[in-house]
């Protein structure tokens, strides 16, 4: 009986990074700096170099690294954010949490990546009711692939909006020959597990070129703090990095190209052996993704769910990213003006995740193209 074919090995991951893992945990356990300790100072530094940033400030979640952004930009009651529809909850859960009103706007139906053009609709829509100020678009990079930051960024200071980047599933990834890190006044990175960097638990952090944001937001994690810990400068939150998710992440980033790579491996293995029924992502052009989610897309939601159950019985995990938009979810109907999103709305009955992570090997991918191979012939019979 074959192996099951998981949606993330972690075991496998761990076992490989090995002693060189636990001895950054060890260090931690020595010192008992658990919060903010040297490994955190350690990996923001290796996070700006990677990214090119100027800054990196290490949080406690890339929710809580969007939320101070936002704060930083005093983002509040009254005020528009642009979003796309089509993304996870934590880039909308923040404006809303500030009293802000998110304004969900269409995908590209071929990247998934947000629409330029349902942004421009989405901007002349709050403009004309004339009830919002618009302040500020969050760019999401879409399952590891970069959104269109240059068209981004020229909208942005075109319209008189300020540009966040959520990079929350796209860390490593390159965006016309240069890794992403720099594309907004401010990229938000999430450490969840299942990321590309992941680690053993939530974490996050901000990148900038900015110098007074980069000291903004190291206030804004810890409580709001000055130059002394009692010194309360503004209303800040309780968003710091524990230094053992920060061990962890460093002894991934020594492994992190590699990993890259195979991810690249698997993807490229999955877009020639996939049956033509099944659409592999299309690429964004001029870019290489990291691969944080492979997901396909079917003609219907019955052939979708007819592949997963296939899947499933060969015990090859597989998810849905996501299986309703954003503004069709009960949180935030009351915000939304019901303006049909006809692509995210249409996404959500068609994509399908397979499992893409660099555990992964050569006989489960073969396995997983074996299997929706047998799925495809079937189709096509009387």
């Amino acid at each position: 009986m074959p192996e099951p074919v998981p949606f993330l090995d972690l075991a496998a991951q761990q076992k490989r990074l090995g002693p060189a893992l636990r001895e950054r945990l060890d260090r931690v356990l020595a010192h008992c700096r658990f919060v903010m300790g040297p490994e955190v100072t350690e990996l923001e530094d290796r996070l700006a170099r990677y990214g090119g940033a100027r800054h990196a400030v290490g949080v406690s979640s890339g929710t809580d690294a969007l939320l101070a952004v936002l704060m930083g930009e005093e983002i509040g009651p009254g005020m528009a954010v642009f979003l796309p529809a089509f993304t996870y909850t934590a880039t909308a859960e923040v404006v809303l949490l500030l009293g802000a009103v998110p304004v969900f706007v269409d995908v590209d139906p071929q990247t998934f990546q947000i629409s330029l053009s349902s942004l421009a609709q989405r901007l002349a829509d709050v403009r004309q009711v004339g009830q919002l100020i618009p302040k500020a678009i969050i760019g999401v990079d879409l399952f590891g692939q970069p959104a269109p930051w240059d068209e981004l960024n020229d909208f942005a200071l075109n319209e008189g909006l300020t540009l966040i980047a959520d990079c929350a599933q796209s860390f490593g990834a390159s965006y016309k020959g240069r890794k992403l890190g720099h594309e907004a006044k401010a990229t938000t990175l999430s450490f969840f597990p299942s990321k590309p960097l992941g680690g053993y638990g939530d974490g996050g952090a901000i990148l900038t070129d900015d110098d007074e944001k980069a000291a903004l937001y190291r206030s804004l994690r810890s409580h709001g703090e000055g130059r002394q810990r009692y010194e309360v400068q503004r209303i800040g939150l309780n968003a710091r990095l524990d230094s053992l998710q920060a061990a962890v992440l460093l002894s991934k980033m020594d492994v992190f190209e590699e990993e890259l790579k195979r991810r690249e491996a698997v993807a490229c293995a999955y877009d020639a052996g996939l049956p033509s029924l099944i659409r592999p992502p299309v690429r964004v052009l001029d870019s290489q993704s990291a691969w944080a989610v492979y997901c396909v897309t079917l003609p219907s939601r019955t052939l979708r769910d007819s592949l997963r159950d296939c899947l499933s019985e060969a015990d090859i995990a597989t998810a849905i990213y996501y299986p309703k938009p954003l503004h069709h979810q009960p949180a935030y109907q009351a915000q939304h003006d019901g303006v049909a999103l006809p692509v995210a709305e249409a996404l959500g009955e068609q994509v399908l995740a397979l499992p893409i992570h660099p555990d992964l090997s050569d006989e489960a991918v073969g396995r997983v193209l074996a299997v929706t191979g047998q799925w495809a012939e079937r189709q096509d019979e009387p």
